[in-house]
């Protein structure tokens, strides 16, 4: 007998927690008008859920239950009324004038409104659109233009740092009137991470050969304190790198003082640059004795006589948009041979170079003007290791480009550099000091 009360009890008890929860709108006001604990509340609520929801069901049957409301529990069926979408709206209203100092949720609007849910969802279905149409908040449009506008606006101080290195493409320009013209071209030397036989072979070719020009072309820097690659911050050295790459233009400048030098902008250029242009804390962290730098002190521009090739706009905004602006940085050379960064560079239907994947790889193609021709994917000056990648596919070397100006034809000379090399019929070997032990 004392089961089969209970059994009743429960029931009723669970009843009774439906009943209060449609009668009043919600746990809290039920709980308040009851007098039974809210979480009490939830948990026969939630019961009675679980095990009487079906209407019709055996188990409803047997348990003597009344079936819940086949309507929403937030909706309020004595609001319910047959209005138009500008009636609707003209009560959103009236709830936002008669409460200046609140921001009116659907909750807020539920509670306050002289109609139901099912009222105002039939014409906008969710309350955000309710909100947009009544012109509380900014439509979808203006939300859109209103972000295209805050995006723009969080990068016009790149676009003055832009104006700075643009201004360095042909301010060092050595033209010297010769039709036969020789090019030299290092790629992807990285900083401290340069092999130093390949340092060593390249400042040699440019004392030996006197260039007319001298392409770096791109990825001077590695600088992994500012890479996509993790880095322990208390391995940072950023000035120390920084004096790396400019005691090796000193030395660039010093084997040929007459010498036109281009610096083609590669990706690791553009992060250095976008954190001097933020003034990121990590910049600012790693910088803190070179107060001051200017995209000229940190390049060695004018100190060294160097022009710099930096066309990309460092207010790109997604990683597309960076990718695609960085393939804007190339320079040609007497409309007959191209030096780019990317490999993209193939596609323009010139002979050339590309850096960037630190493999040698040679195209072979034809056209009218610049007849049977090459373009040179060029090893790098990066040691043939790296902690992100399997750097022992990599290969090291540079490029000669020999160039008939007036008939636009140009000729390769590409120099393999391993633990030997041969360049202009002489023999080099890497020396003890230069074998790179591996990470």
């Amino acid at each position: 007998m004392t089961d089969k009360i209970s059994d009743k009890q429960r029931r009723s008890d669970l009843q009774e927690a439906v009943d209060l929860f449609i009668t009043h709108g919600g746990f809290t006001a039920a709980a308040q008008h009851s007098g039974i604990p809210r979480t009490t509340l939830i948990t026969r609520f939630d019961t009675a859920m679980v095990e009487h929801f079906q209407p019709g069901s055996a188990a409803l049957k047997a348990a003597g239950l009344k079936a819940p409301r086949s309507i929403p529990f937030s909706e309020d069926e004595r609001k319910a009324k047959n209005w138009t979408a500008q009636q609707c709206i003209d009560e959103l209203m009236r709830i936002v004038k008669a409460n200046p100092n609140e921001v009116i949720t659907r909750n807020h609007f539920r509670v306050f409104s002289t109609i139901s849910e099912s009222t105002w969802t039939r014409h906008f279905g969710t309350f955000a659109e309710f909100k947009r149409q009544a012109n509380v908040v900014p439509s979808r449009w203006q939300h859109r233009h209103e972000k295209a506008i805050a995006k723009h606006a969080s990068v016009d101080h790149m676009r003055d740092l832009n104006l700075d290195k643009r201004s360095y493409e042909g301010k060092y320009n050595k033209p010297n009137g010769k039709r036969w013209q020789t090019i030299l071209v290092g790629s992807d030397v990285h900083d401290r991470e340069c092999d130093p036989f390949w340092r060593r072979m390249f400042i040699d070719a440019v004392r030996r050969v006197q260039p007319d020009i001298i392409c770096l072309n791109g990825d001077m820097f590695d600088l992994p304190e500012f890479g996509k690659f993790t880095q322990d911050p208390r391995d940072w050295d950023v000035t120390g790198r920084i004096r790396w790459v400019h005691d090796f233009l000193s030395d660039i400048r010093v084997s040929a003082p007459d010498t036109q030098i281009d610096y083609v902008e590669g990706n690791h250029e553009f992060r250095l640059l976008r954190h001097l242009a933020e003034a990121t804390p990590a910049l600012r962290a790693v910088l803190s004795d070179l107060h001051g730098f200017t995209v000229s002190r940190l390049l060695g521009l004018d100190r060294y006589e160097i022009n710099y090739i930096a066309r990309m706009d460092l207010a790109a905004w997604t990683e597309r948009d960076i990718k695609d602006e960085l393939r804007t940085n190339y320079v040609n050379y007497f409309d007959a041979a191209i030096g780019h960064h990317f490999p993209e560079g193939r596609q323009m239907g010139f002979p050339g170079w590309n850096g960037h994947h630190h493999k040698h790889i040679v195209w072979a193609a034809f056209n009218p003007v610049h007849g049977a021709y090459e373009w040179h994917q060029l090893g790098s000056g990066h040691t043939r290791d790296a902690t992100y990648c399997n750097g022992e596919k990599w290969a090291n070397g540079f490029l000669l480009a020999h160039i008939d100006t007036q008939l636009k034809h140009t000729a390769f000379e590409y120099v393999e550099v391993r633990d030997h090399a041969v360049f202009g019929g002489q023999w080099y070997i890497r020396k003890n000091s230069e074998i790179v032990t591996p990470h």
